[in-house]
């Protein structure tokens, strides 16, 4: 297939990740099928306008909305239950783009692979809540599914060359609050955890760079998507964010991916995989590099990470229910109703004390989703 001819659906177009991967398929010609937002009317808006999608989706209270902006456009206004699993699994084309937030990503993610189509997954939610069974489906129906995180898509990059992995070493900014310590950290405000150091990300994912359960989540998503063992994973500081990820081989040899910290690089190696083309990031200079640095992570202090790696070492239904008590504590905390260090408290007395299922099917896991986030809101009551 060349490279003009994919057809594309987008999943999460407003955010991110998908404006990004708009400015990569518009580079490249790609045919947008679909787009799909939560409910940012005016930029979905201008969206289909530019890229004529067959199809659009956002929630329902903004579909009356964004079907009258868009009565004048062939594009379809679709919502409601199920819409965005349809979405996946019937629009036109071979790649569904996952940038979706959250466990809402689960769902259109295996839709899309029990419909054969490949999936560039930048929703680290499926495979942290559902990993098995995304897996398992994957390898069923023979699709691709393509890491987008910048992360994974960095250790799928040193994969390239083949050999077996000893050690996947995963690399962490460290956040706007390295070196701080839980003391310091009592006071944060929305404000102080949204300013990342070196990305330019969504609201929900820079808090959780900021706690490092961004880290923490990306840890078990790398379990899955690379078939290894919580202990041939390493997190590893590296304030400048050069080095993106590393793998370390049976023969001690470390392979790393560079790069500027620019995400439609990442895009783009999903979606021209195996191929490599000219990229819209900016290149590296690596005169302007002084240093590379490297340190471990503060887990006493940042203890949402240890907490994913417990997590990750139990398994069954414990990451979801991770997963989900944090979403909901972010959430509450980006609406200024509880404190920072208050997200650590409760996600950690939360997830360690739900009930534990070990081999949970989809209902299970959104069961212990819902239920996660019900106790959350219990907690702060």
């Amino acid at each position: 297939m060349k490279e003009s001819q994919k057809t594309i659906c987008l999943l999460g177009s407003t955010g991110s990740i998908g404006v990004q991967s708009l400015d990569v398929a518009e580079k490249y010609g790609y045919k947008i099928s679909a787009l799909a937002a939560n409910r940012s009317v005016a930029k979905l808006e201008e969206q289909c306008r530019r890229f004529k999608p067959d199809t659009a989706y956002i929630s329902e209270p903004y579909y009356s909305d964004l079907k009258t902006r868009l009565a004048d456009t062939a594009t379809k206004i679709v919502t409601g239950d199920g819409a965005l699993e349809a979405l996946a699994a019937e629009s036109e084309g071979d790649t569904v783009i996952n940038a979706l937030m959250g466990i809402r990503g689960l769902r259109p993610t295996l839709s899309a692979i029990e419909a054969k189509k490949d999936v560039a997954l930048a929703n680290k939610e499926t495979l942290v809540a559902g990993g098995e069974i995304v897996m398992s489906k994957v390898a069923e129906k023979g699709v691709k599914l393509l890491p987008v995180d910048s992360e994974h898509s960095a250790i799928f990059q040193c994969l390239q060359g083949g050999g077996k992995i000893k050690r996947i070493l995963l690399t962490a900014s460290g956040g706007p609050f390295y070196g701080k310590t839980y003391g310091e950290l009592k006071g944060i405000t929305p404000a102080d955890a949204l300013k990342h150091p070196n990305w330019s990300m969504g609201q929900k994912i820079t808090i959780d760079s900021s706690s490092l359960m961004n880290k923490g989540l990306e840890f078990i998503e790398a379990m899955h998507l690379f078939n290894v063992l919580p202990e041939q994973i390493e997190v590893i500081i590296h304030r400048e964010s050069v080095i993106h990820s590393m793998v370390e081989f049976e023969d001690n040899a470390v392979i790393a991916q560079l790069g500027s910290p620019d995400m439609r690089l990442c895009i783009q190696y999903a979606l021209t995989y195996p191929n490599r083309a000219p990229s819209l990031a900016t290149p590296l200079d690596f005169k302007a590099i002084r240093s590379l640095s490297f340190d471990v992570p503060d887990e006493e202090t940042f203890s949402l990470l240890a907490l994913a790696k417990r997590a990750a070492a139990k398994g069954g239904s414990m990451p979801a229910v991770m997963n989900g008590a944090n979403e909901a504590a972010v959430a509450l905390f980006l609406d200024g109703k509880i404190k920072y260090t208050d997200i650590f408290e409760a996600v950690t007395e939360v997830t360690e004390n739900a009930p534990f299922t070990l081999s949970p099917d989809l209902e299970q896991i959104e069961e212990a989703d819902a239920f996660a986030r019900e106790q959350i809101y219990s907690y702060f009551g």
